[in-house]
């Protein structure tokens, strides 16, 4: 498997299909959350942990949480997101944070690992790639600062 980050640029929005249902089906909620937890986990000691509230318990369990939801439902799982948070708006959500493509690069190459590890626990490799395409055009619509 083959996850490659493709190049964005500030203000391009490429067409971005959802994760095939079939990630959040062999995945499952629990694993799931365990995915996306152990994402920002990594952010903590990483070159962007500035863009979050690393300092801040709560907070920072607050995003996780509200990220968690976010992929589930975006993966065809239950609309958490939704129901606590209303509409998306990522791109508005996100716009106070000074996200340039390098940030965009790094929050991406923090989930090729775990992803990686989701196919050793035999999942679908096309599933996982469906929900890594997923990740690398959409996080493109949320750089808003020049690098």
């Amino acid at each position: 498997m083959k996850l490659k980050i493709s190049e964005g640029q500030i203000d391009v929005r490429p067409p971005v299909a959802k994760p095939h249902p079939g990630f959040y089906n062999e995945v499952g909620e629990e694993r799931f959350r365990k995915l996306v937890f152990d994402h920002y986990e990594s952010i903590k000691t990483s070159e962007i942990a500035f863009l979050f509230p690393i300092f801040d318990d709560d907070d920072f369990a607050e995003a996780q949480k509200h990220a968690a939801d976010f992929l589930i439902e975006i993966s065809g799982g239950p609309d958490y997101f939704t129901q606590t948070r209303g509409e998306h708006q990522m791109v508005g959500r996100h716009a106070p944070f000074r996200i340039d493509e390098k940030a965009r690069k790094a929050w991406l190459e923090l989930y090729i690992p775990l992803l990686n590890e989701l196919e050793k626990e035999k999942i679908t490799p096309e599933y996982i790639e469906s929900f890594w395409n997923y990740l690398n055009l959409f996080s493109m619509w949320l750089v808003n600062t020049k690098s």
